[in-house]
C-alpha cells in the first residue's frame, strides 16, 4: 500500500500564472512536496523576481514562455516541455486576463477579452493538454474558479472602493470554469483523467491590502473573520495533484474561510 500520499515526486506540474500573488504560493508548495513545476507565463523577468531565492529554483520550478491567448503559444509552450520531460502528468489552470470592471460603462471589447482570458484561455489550454495527459500514469487538470463564480457580490463591501468592483464578465466567465470542469471530468473519466476546480474567496493582493476599510469589509463576510492568505490555498492544488484525491474528480473546492457557506 503506498503511503506515501501526498508525495509528488516525480511528477510534472505545470501552472499558468505560476509567478502571480496565489500561483507562486501553488508553484512552491508543488515544488516542496516533489514535483518538477514549470511556471508558463509571458514575463521570465517576473518568474525570476518571484523565484530566484527559492530553494527549488532551477532545481525543481522553471520558467516556460506561454501566452494562454495564443493556441499556437500553448501548443509551443507544451511541445517544449514535453520535449524535456517526456510528457508531463499535472496540469494547472490559474492565469488570466480582463479589461474593464464598471458594469453600467463596460464595452461590448471589454466583455469578449474578459471571457476569453478568464475562460476560452482555459478551454485552450485543456484541449492542448489532452494528448499528453492520456499517456501519463496519473493525470491531472485543475482548473481556478472564484467564489464569485458561486455567489453574487455583496456591493456593499465596494461602496467607498468601487475601483476595486469585482466585474460581471469575471464572475459568469468562472462560473463557466466549474461547469467546463465538470464537462471534463466525465468526458476524460475512461481515460483516467481527474478535472478539479479550486475556488478561492478572498484572497487581496498585498497592494490591495493597503485599503484598510477595504480588507475589514472583506473579513467580516467571512466565518473566520479573517480574508485568505496564499498558503491557505496552496494545500488544496496539493491534494488534488496528488494520490489522496485518485479517486476525486469533477468537485470543486472551495477555499473562502465560509464565505459561501453562510
Amino acid at each position: 500500500m503506498n503511503i506515501q500520499t501526498f508525495n509528488l515526486t516525480g511528477k510534472i506540474a505545470l501552472i499558468t500564472g505560476g509567478y502571480g500573488y496565489l500561483g507562486k504560493a501553488a508553484t512552491e508548495s508543488l515544488a516542496y512536496h516533489g514535483a518538477t513545476v514549470y511556471v508558463l507565463g509571458r514575463s521570465e523577468k517576473k518568474f525570476e523576481t518571484a523565484f530566484s531565492k527559492n530553494e527549488f529554483y532551477k532545481k525543481r520550478i522553471h520558467f516556460q514562455v506561454c501566452d494562454v491567448a495564443s493556441t499556437d503559444s500553448i501548443k509551443n509552450a507544451y511541445g517544449q516541455i514535453n520535449q524535456k520531460e517526456a510528457g508531463f502528468d499535472i496540469l494547472i489552470n490559474n492565469a488570466f486576463y480582463l479589461s474593464g470592471n464598471n458594469p453600467l460603462k463596460m464595452t461590448d471589447e471589454d466583455w469578449q477579452t474578459g471571457i476569453d482570458g478568464t475562460l476560452n484561455s482555459v478551454f485552450r489550454c485543456i484541449r492542448e493538454a489532452i494528448p499528453v495527459l492520456i499517456e501519463s500514469g496519473a493525470p491531472r487538470i485543475i482548473n481556478v474558479s472564484s467564489m464569485y463564480g458561486v455567489v453574487a457580490p455583496d456591493f456593499d463591501v465596494y461602496l467607498d472602493f468601487p475601483e476595486s468592483i469585482n466585474p460581471p464578465h469575471y464572475g459568469a466567465a468562472k462560473a463557466g470554469i466549474v461547469q467546463l470542469s465538470k464537462y471534463y471530468a466525465s468526458f476524460l473519466g475512461s481515460d483516467g483523467i481527474t478535472v478539479n476546480t479550486v475556488t478561492p474567496g478572498p484572497f487581496p493582493s498585498d497592494s490591495v491590502q493597503q485599503k484598510t476599510k477595504f480588507i475589514d469589509n472583506l473579513s467580516k463576510k467571512t466565518s473566520l473573520g479573517r480574508i485568505g492568505k496564499p498558503e491557505d490555498l496552496a494545500g488544496a492544488f496539493v491534494y488534488l495533484a496528488s494520490d489522496a484525491a485518485a479517486f476525486v474528480t469533477g468537485q470543486n473546492i472551495i477555499v473562502d474561510g465560509g464565505w459561501t457557506s453562510v
